[in-house]
């Protein structure tokens, strides 16, 4: 068969249900033999577009997404993507053509070295020589993108390397278990969680991963210790439930620092240090670290660990809370209740524009608790980490590794393909919708319904936040908007402008009801970011 068959044939038999990308020429026979595959190739409008589909559709499904592009300028385009969910640690195999072999020696029509280009923002980086190569290559960046921690890796395909013929065949796909924990480190995070008289535990995306949800909040329960979770972890634990003290990452004094300031020991469990770094939530460093993951602890000055348990994190967190005494009480009880008075302080506020908090007060009121929102960068994603109440892992993804904006639309899209009993809801500030927003045309044409909620400042308001904090001036961050209700509709879709503040929950569910995509164009008065900030420089601890 032809080479470029035996790729397409590797790709279903790692169970690939879409690529997403945009076809060129170095790509025409792959695009050929999609043609006669049952695999769907969902073409977009910017390839940064197709790698962040790939990168939230590998982050909930725990399979790799899949994004293509051509040589040069296509595969370029793919970077921010790409390093988005290595950082993330999402699973992802990027694809790109190339030039013939025989123009890669030399200065040549659009060729860069794409296998360097990417070996730095991957796990592995590749070129496909030999068609005889190709079920290995193929094999191997699925093997290592989904492996823990899972992330991304590239493939470079020359052009008349997939025009070859071979007798070459898929290989077999077997999925790695996870190793069991030592047992002697099992005993000493046993030992010194039991001595422990105030421990608290920071949850990471690494749980998530590990589907272990639900061991960690059995773990909490049992052991009555609370649990902060990063802003990658959202939905970890339920926010009802008693251990639950939200998320921490606001790299501000807030309720949970109080926590950690307090703590004697802190349980590090399936936290990753891109998450949030490690000096700001240890700057004492004399606190004791307990770190439970399926790898090792990285290696950071204020992440020194005491015990490593290393393995199968459901069974790390069985086999410890079956051995730990429960302690009667926690003394964190005042922070979880600080914070729930302040998520409720706003739900009646009719002001407008409407305050942030108000906004995620709605938007908690009108989407059901197991439905989707996909959250971009920018000063709403500090809001949203914060406030928004998760019952559920995956319910609400924010990116928060390498935290590029233009996430939430191509996002969303991925998003309702990966789940499609599931409503989905794109949260994005202006800058960061315009990015990637010639992606509704590829939300229309595929007939998927999402909303689009847009906080509306005409600024780059999470940078004006910290100028002000700064400098107490701004430089250079505002900007002109068009008419959304009119792009909406341009594209085909619908649009609504929320002119008073009663109208954001009826839209909201209007717009959720809506078989299309749906923008909300929600004026935010970002003058609560200051305010913010202030109270985060006054809090006293409730204790």
């Amino acid at each position: 068969m032809k080479a470029a068959e035996l790729f397409i044939k590797c790709l279903e038999n790692e169970g690939v249900e879409y690529i997403f990308g945009i076809p060129g020429e170095e790509n025409l026979d792959v695009m050929d033999a999609l043609l006669d595959s049952k695999i769907q190739f969902i073409t977009c409008r910017h390839e940064q577009g197709a790698a962040f589909m790939a990168d939230v559709y590998g982050r909930l499904t725990g399979r790799a997404g899949v994004c293509m592009a051509t040589l040069g300028p296509g595969a370029t385009n793919l970077v921010t993507g790409v390093a988005d969910a290595n950082m993330d640690h999402a699973p992802v195999v990027a694809i790109a053509g190339q030039a013939p072999t025989y123009r890669l020696h030399k200065e040549s029509h659009q060729v860069l070295d794409l296998n360097k280009i990417f070996q730095p923002i991957t796990k592995y980086s590749s070129q496909i020589l030999e068609a005889e190569t190709i079920p290995e290559v193929v094999r191997k960046a699925f093997k290592l993108a989904q492996a823990e921690k899972s992330g991304a890796t590239f493939i470079e395909f020359p052009e008349n390397i997939a025009k070859l013929t071979t007798d070459a065949r898929p290989l077999r796909v077997k999925l790695p278990s996870s190793p069991e924990p030592a047992m002697e480190r099992v005993e000493k995070a046993i030992e010194v969680i039991s001595r422990a008289k105030n421990p608290i535990i920071l949850a990471g995306n690494g749980v998530i991963r590990a589907n272990a949800s639900s061991q960690l909040a059995t773990f909490a329960e049992q052991l009555n210790i609370p649990v902060a979770n990063t802003f990658m972890a959202k939905g970890v634990i339920p926010f009802n439930h008693p251990m639950a003290l939200g998320s921490v990452g606001l790299q501000a004094q807030d309720y949970v620092h109080f926590g950690f300031a307090k703590a004697d020991v802190i349980i590090c469990i399936g936290y990753d240090l891109v998450e949030y770094h490690p000096h700001l939530w240890h700057p004492s460093n004399d606190r004791i670290i307990i770190h439970i993951d399926s790898s090792p602890a990285e290696v950071d000055g204020n992440y020194t660990i005491e015990v490593g348990v290393v393995g199968d994190i459901k069974h790390s967190l069985a086999r410890i809370a079956k051995r730990v005494p429960p302690r009667d009480d926690h003394p964190l009880r005042p922070l979880r209740k600080a914070l729930i008075n302040e998520m409720n302080q706003h739900a009646q506020d009719e002001s407008l524009p409407l305050k942030p908090q108000k906004l995620i007060w709605d938007l908690r009121t009108a989407l059901p608790l197991q439905d989707t929102v996909i959250c971009d960068v920018g000063a709403h994603k500090m809001w949203m980490a914060r406030m928004f109440r998760c019952e559920h892992p995956n319910t609400c993804i924010i990116s928060n590794g390498f935290a590029s904006m233009g996430i939430a639309v191509p996002g969303a899209i991925a998003a309702k393909l990966a789940n499609p009993q599931r409503k989905v809801v794109a949260v994005t500030g202006d800058a960061g919708f315009l990015m990637n927003s010639q992606e509704i045309e590829t939300a229309v044409r595929l007939g998927i319904a999402m909303v689009i909620l847009i906080w509306n400042d005409s600024a780059y308001g999470l940078i004006e936040w910290k100028q002000i904090n700064q400098f107490g001036r701004s430089s250079h961050v505002h900007f002109n908007n068009p008419d959304f209700v009119k792009y909406a509709e341009a594209f085909g879709a619908k649009g609504y402008r929320i002119e008073s503040a009663d109208q954001l929950v009826p839209t909201l569910k209007r717009a959720l009801a809506d078989n299309t995509v749906t923008i909300i164009d929600c004026p935010v008065d970002y003058s609560e970011n200051i305010k913010l900030t202030e109270k985060l420089g006054e809090m006293v601890s409730p204790f």
